[in-house]
């Protein structure tokens, strides 16, 4: 399959754009050179709808189910949301800091939201994920490793390596293996 994405300041297009008030600058000097991919779905293990576009919003209406009350105060986002189905919505521009990652550490370097982009993949620990995200994550991550080439599949990592004490996600069903051949190969 032919990928048809670019970059338009800082941004992937053709995809969806949502703005998150839950961003920040990033320091002039720091380099992009990390890629963090984690799991998400509200409610937990039910997917679809626009759940998690709400929650990166602060729009989320708490009392459409027990488990928002949990994180009605809870001030998050990603750069990027891969839905089941493959499409993508960007939340925020990948020159600022969206606020994914919390409490971490990457290779000695604390709070990785300063130097890395954050995907999350619609899904759970426990489920796999489909052939639609695989391709969507592979062709975004193939454009991002070109445009922040300090990116390497090195520097390619779960939520849960980069603050393992409280993060599990993406989770065992997220084949590793499936994205770096997918990134290895030229199509």
């Amino acid at each position: 399959m032919k990928n048809d994405l670019s970059l338009l300041d800082h941004c992937l297009t053709p995809v969806r754009q949502l703005h998150s008030p839950n961003q920040s600058a990033r320091d002039v000097d720091c380099a992009v050179d990390l890629l963090v991919l984690h799991n998400i779905s509200l409610p937990p293990g039910e997917f679809g709808g626009c759940h998690v576009e709400d929650f990166f919003c602060n729009n989320l209406e708490v009392g459409l189910h027990p488990f928002f009350l949990e994180i009605a105060d809870v001030k998050v986002s990603a750069h990027l949301l891969i839905d089941r189905a493959g499409l993508i919505t960007q939340f925020v521009p990948f020159n600022r800091k969206a606020w994914h990652a919390g409490k971490s550490c990457f290779a000695g370097q604390e709070n990785c939201n300063d130097f890395s982009i954050g995907i999350e993949l619609e899904g759970t620990d426990d489920e796999h994920f489909t052939d639609a995200q695989y391709l969507s994550l592979i062709n975004t991550t193939k454009l991002l490793m070109l445009e922040y080439p300090e990116i390497t599949e090195a520097r390619i990592v779960g939520h849960s390596d980069i603050a393992p004490d409280r993060k599990t996600d993406p989770g065992p069903c997220f084949d590793w293996v499936r994205l770096k051949m997918g990134l290895s190969s030229d199509h």
